[in-house]
């Protein structure tokens, strides 16, 4: 008999799933500021959770702040967070009405789009499509 616990007990793989998921999202902004924080930062840039510095790209920014009505560079955090759900494999949630106001005004998502209980679901691809539109102003967390 062997004194392993078995690798299909629930409790051990949670918890080796939420060390390795926490490690994931060490990458995350811990605060996020403001656009408008940001744009009158010389460097605007951010700690993330594991204490570095996450450099936001300044082109980006301005872009947003051109783009966008001036009530949104108070309102808006950025970076937009996007959260993925192990449960549903091929989407991701945005839980931020003013970053999907941002992105229907952005054109990336439909005007047509709502929230249920709290939510939008995008799928993945078209989130990995808008974070390589604007790179370092949306991230993607773990859950």
């Amino acid at each position: 008999m062997s004194d392993r616990i078995p690798v299909s007990d629930d409790s051990i793989l949670t918890r080796w799933m939420r060390v390795e998921i926490g490690k994931i999202n060490d990458g995350l902004v811990s605060e996020r500021k403001s656009l408008a924080q940001l744009l009158m930062e010389e460097k605007p840039a951010s700690i993330t959770k594991a204490g570095q510095e996450h450099t936001f790209n300044k082109d980006v920014l301005k872009e947003l702040g051109n783009k966008l009505p001036s009530d949104l560079h108070r309102k808006l955090k950025v970076p937009i967070i996007f959260f993925s759900d192990n449960r549903v494999p091929d989407s991701c949630y945005l839980n931020d009405p003013t970053a999907l106001e941002t992105l229907k005004i952005l054109g990336e998502m439909s005007k047509m789009r709502r929230m249920q209980k709290g939510k939008l679901w995008v799928g993945r691809s078209i989130v990995y499509a808008i974070m390589q539109k604007y790179p370092s102003v949306v991230q993607i967390a773990m859950r």
